[in-house]
């Protein structure tokens, strides 16, 4: 959940600095949702209150400095600023989240992060010190986009990864909010291509093609082998008369 603010937050500085407003506003929006979830949490006690107050910190903070850049009255030095915050931090989250999803395999272990966050430290370093070409110091400043962006298109792949370790969770997931999802992304694919941005149609595309179509083919898949395995339980009990597929599924039947 906090990866997903942090790229919202990232794609919020992102189409602001392009004057898209629209693509400005869902992304604004995903940033209030998700903070309202973590109130809701904090609330329950199921998050630490210094982290609750840090996260606070960083979306009241990116929110009012993405508003006033967007409007023209924030200065060139703060902006700067907060891009090379959302740099450092997308460069840090995205190869602890890859490397995490992959924990069961791979040893729990946090020097993805620390290396990648050292790396994008230095890197930034390097660019505002002038160390860098023309070339590299473009390359660097669109990392916070791309890094965003990557963020959101490894969460398919981290939820179908997800459902295959444990299909249970299929169960908790919405096929209605996947096509909603899956048709927003649709919609912006044509403005991407109108103003020829790479990363905002690689980010579409993956979308519709993993979050929407992906995870709704797991969720096809699982009921479809739950069909199976009603059969396959019926054909094991017999076919009594009048016994139908419910009374098969009850506890009460697979005791007896």
């Amino acid at each position: 959940m906090l990866t997903g603010l942090l790229g919202n937050l990232a794609l919020v500085s992102y189409f602001a600095k392009k004057r898209e407003t629209e693509a400005v506003i869902v992304q604004t929006l995903g940033v209030i949702s998700t903070y309202v979830v973590i109130v809701q949490l904090a609330m329950a006690e199921s998050m630490p209150f210094p982290q609750f107050v840090a996260t606070s910190a960083v979306v009241g903070a990116g929110l009012v400095l993405n508003l006033l850049n967007y409007i023209g009255w924030l200065p060139e030095t703060l902006w700067l600023l907060w891009e090379d915050f959302t740099t450092i931090g997308g460069l840090t989250v995205l190869p602890q989240v890859m490397w995490s999803t992959f924990v069961p395999v791979l040893p729990s272990s946090i020097l993805p992060g620390i290396i990648c966050g050292s790396l994008a430290v230095a890197a930034v370093a390097m660019a505002r010190m002038g160390k860098l070409s023309e070339g590299g110091t473009k390359f660097v400043g669109s990392l916070s986009g791309w890094t965003a962006t990557l963020l959101f298109m490894w969460m398919p792949v981290a939820q179908m990864w997800t459902n295959y370790l444990n299909p249970s969770n299929i169960e908790g997931l919405s096929a209605f909010s996947m096509l909603l999802s899956m048709i927003g992304n649709a919609l912006m694919i044509p403005r991407s291509v109108f103003i020829r941005d790479l990363m905002w149609f690689t980010g579409s595309i993956w979308a519709c093609a993993l979050q929407g179509w992906g995870n709704l083919a797991c969720m096809y898949w699982f009921h479809l082998r739950e069909r199976h395995r009603c059969l396959r339980q019926q054909l094991a009990h017999g076919f009594s008369e009048g016994a139908g597929l419910r009374e098969v599924m009850t506890p009460s039947s697979a005791s007896s």
